[in-house]
């Protein structure tokens, strides 16, 4: 039986996976946001509670906003400051009595969409997030590449490349990031840059939905807004696909709902490609909010 966990600011969900990928069990619960023996205490518990309700004893995944320094296993993650600075795997094998896999929540979705049927065989899976951030995860023959330092897939924190912001014209805004940089991908290509750029061209903030509506009816400012940032993501998506040449490219987050995407990538991202390479098959997510949760528990799948 496989575990997951999607440790949130606001929650943890659990679910319990067997071995056929089937979701037996779900539960979620409060995150202790500021007691750190509390959440490690929480998240044994719904261990400890799953062995016995399953008969079995799960293999153990977790998923979180953040990530493990690479060198003494300590937490870095802003949304679960209990954890900040914190040994979490380590204090959770020790409570638990069994090992514990640790990943960024990007990567998880990433894991969770590449092990879906359709994606299963498919020798990478790229997952890229346009949510309230921007960010991803790499997924190569089934398993997640984390890189030396965990930071691969941190595609948010990549600076806007240079033809992107030709494109964006004299009047570029050079936005700030929470990282404390300026020009990262995060604070452009996600929900909140969507609507961060419409207000700098147009002096007025609009939430993404309302822009999007727009576009529908035909409003000027938002048909040029649209067509602004869909060159824009077109730009910087070539730039990932470059570099990383994924398979299947699978988006989740708010903005990607916005359907223009789908059909408008696989046209505009070609151009800025190398003349051999062609663009990936760009998909919607499959499993939306329980992509964390799934993939913290496939971590563990051989």
């Amino acid at each position: 039986m496989y575990y997951g966990f999607d440790v949130g600011g606001t929650k943890i969900e659990f679910g319990a996976f067997n071995e056929k990928l089937e979701r037996v069990a779900t539960e979620r619960v409060p995150t202790p946001t500021d007691d750190y023996q509390l959440l490690v205490d929480t998240i044994a518990g719904l261990v400890a509670k799953y062995d016995n309700e399953l008969a079995c004893e799960g293999k153990i995944g977790l998923g979180l906003p953040g990530m493990e320094d690479a060198d003494d296993g300590t937490v870095l993650t802003v949304n679960v400051p209990a954890a900040k600075g914190k040994p979490l795997r380590k204090d959770l094998e020790a409570k638990i009595g069994r090992s514990v896999k640790i990943e960024n929540d990007a990567n998880c979705f990433a894991l969770s969409e590449a092990w879906d049927e359709e994606l299963k065989d498919e020798p990478s899976v790229m997952g890229l997030i346009l949510g309230t951030g921007f960010g991803g995860g790499l997924v190569y023959e089934g398993k997640v590449f984390s890189g030396r330092n965990h930071v691969a897939g941190e595609l948010g924190h990549m600076r806007l490349p240079i033809d992107a912001w030709f494109h964006l014209g004299d009047n570029a805004p050079l936005l700030g990031c929470g990282c404390g940089k300026k020009g990262c991908l995060d604070s452009y290509l996600s929900g909140r840059g969507f609507e961060l750029i419409y207000e700098h061209y147009y002096g007025e903030h609009k939430k993404a939905i309302d822009i999007i509506n727009a576009h529908a009816d035909g409003e000027p400012k938002a048909v040029e807004h649209v067509e602004r940032f869909m060159e824009l993501l077109a730009i910087c998506f070539a730039n990932i696909f470059t570099a990383n040449d994924p398979h299947v490219v699978a988006l989740g987050g708010g903005l990607s709902n916005f359907e223009l995407i789908y059909e408008e990538m696989p046209k505009r991202v070609p151009k800025y490609l190398l003349s051999v390479a062609k663009c990936p098959k760009i998909i919607k997510a499959k499993h939306g909010d329980s992509g964390g949760v799934r993939g913290a528990a496939f971590l563990n799948i051989k």
